[in-house]
């Protein structure tokens, strides 16, 4: 299925260098974030107050919210747990304030507001819980990469895994890099949002790598360059419908799922952003500078040679 079709090859490679740089001053730029500013992490990670309270009616989050934060609690997490009338609300820790206190503090504050409101469920959340949190963590996005470029090497070739790898860390460092520098709060929904979007932006890169791999065996006088350019280029339709409909969705979260989805939504609008254009301007370019030729993907016999602008070109092969 394409929206349209375009009938000559954009040269996209031919300004590689420039796009390239560019992200190479914005990766170096999240790094520096993410060491001088580190990663504001939610109570999942450093630990705090786990409250559950219940309602006789369904409850008004937005007011919730409203009467912790006049209390002076930064960085509240408030969401409705199992119904519409239980609400989970997580603390983070403050220095010289109990777990307890905490707890009381913030009860009389919604019983102030809806004498309904019943605590049910109060617990502490230590820094070792949020350690263990993070590890794990990290080992899944350390298995999510190696498995990517065990993948990608035996499908297509060595050269299409270094490059998928260093564009994808392209992606989660700058999403990360953002949350350095805005100081938004990182937690569990949002590393999931991290992993997501590792697997979505491998998506797009195997979809021009096969097409790249396709072309070899197509278009024998092709160069490299301009066999990278014209798959690039005939993906371009697949590119818009399936990265737009997705962000449609994702947007939609962004703008109406409320606070509890707000982040989540907002690290997928990015990778998302930015998994195009490293699938486009990073990997496709570092696969070319590591000198991808059709000895490395062809085997077995090359097929005929088509015309690139023969609109029956598909037939021919």
């Amino acid at each position: 299925m394409e929206f349209f079709k375009i009938r000559r090859d954009i040269p996209f490679m031919r300004h590689a260098l420039v796009f390239n740089l560019v992200s190479l001053a914005t990766f170096l730029a999240a790094v520096f974030f993410l060491f001088s500013r580190g990663l504001h992490l939610s109570v999942e990670f450093t630990g705090g107050t786990l409250m559950e309270v219940s309602y006789a009616q369904a409850a008004d989050l937005g007011s919730v919210r409203n009467a912790v934060a006049k209390l002076g609690f930064n960085d509240v997490q408030v969401q409705n747990f199992g119904s519409s009338r239980d609400v989970l609300i997580r603390l983070p820790v403050q220095k010289g304030v109990t777990s307890a206190t905490q707890s009381d503090q913030v009860m009389a504050a919604l019983k102030t507001a809806d004498a309904s409101a019943n605590l049910r469920r109060n617990e502490f959340v230590g820094p070792q819980v949020g350690d263990e949190l993070a590890v794990d963590g990290l080992k899944a996005l350390a298995f999510v990469v190696v498995g990517i470029m065990i993948y990608l090497a035996i499908r297509f070739e060595w050269k299409f895994a270094v490059a998928a790898i260093i564009a994808n860390l392209h992606d989660v460092i700058i999403i990360l890099g953002f949350f350095a520098f805005f100081q938004w709060e990182f937690s569990l929904p949002v590393l999931a949002a991290v992993l997501a979007v590792l697997g979505y932006s491998v998506n797009e890169s195997v979809v021009i790598f096969d097409r790249i791999r396709e072309n070899f065996r197509r278009y024998r006088k092709m160069t490299s360059t301009e066999i990278i350019d014209n798959a690039i280029t005939s993906t371009i339709s697949r590119t818009i419908i399936t990265h737009g409909s997705t962000q449609l969705m994702v947007l939609s979260m962004l703008l109406f799922g409320g606070a509890t989805l707000h982040y989540f939504a907002l690290a997928l609008t990015i990778g998302i952003l930015f998994g195009i254009y490293s699938s486009v301007f990073v990997a496709a370019a570092i696969v070319m500078w590591l000198g991808i030729d059709r000895e490395d993907l062809v085997k077995g016999g090359v097929k005929k040679e088509v015309d690139p602008n023969d609109p029956n070109a598909g037939a021919a092969v």
